[in-house]
């Protein structure tokens, strides 16, 4: 008698697993083919421009630094590298979006290496007139940048 419970039990166990295993790989291969079939997103999740985000970021930018008159050429010359590097890196993605072939993992490692080039090049253009700024910056001036730039936040209000 034990031995039929054991033999019920063990083909009913082992009906759910194959139950079970199957309905993952069903579900994962329709979760797989419903991701390929839709290339592109909908516009309400569309990722903003590197413009947008960078003219956001420049007015967000501006008046948490309280930039000053004096301050204002230095201010316009890093407002024009980092107008510049959004430019450029918006039109690396959408030469990348444009890319309609799926890439193998090496075409994948050298356009990453191409990203990441890019934002070194942008860096360096960004850096001597953000140092020229900061340079002229007060002391509470450097102390809000310090904070924005190691943090992402000014205060309680956060940047995006």
């Amino acid at each position: 008698m034990k031995r039929k419970a054991y033999q019920v039990v063990f083909s009913v166990t082992l009906v759910v697993m194959m139950v079970a295993f199957l309905s993952t790989i069903f579900f994962a291969n329709a979760n797989l083919s419903f991701a390929a079939s839709s290339k592109k997103k909908s516009s309400a999740v569309a990722k903003p421009s590197a413009v947008d985000f960078t003219e956001a970021r420049i007015k967000q930018l501006q008046g948490a630094l309280k930039i000053t008159e004096a301050q204002k050429e230095l201010w316009d010359n890093l407002t024009q590298v980092m107008r510049e590097n959004a430019k450029e890196m918006d039109a690396l993605t959408k030469d990348r979006d444009e890319k309609t072939k799926p890439m193998n993992a090496v075409e994948h490692m050298k356009l990453h290496s191409q990203i990441t080039e890019a934002h070194l090049d942008q860096l360096n253009k960004f850096i001597p007139p953000f140092e020229a700024l900061y340079d002229s910056m007060s002391d509470e001036q450097k102390k809000i940048t310090d904070t924005i730039f190691r943090t992402g936040k000014h205060g309680k209000q956060k940047m995006k």
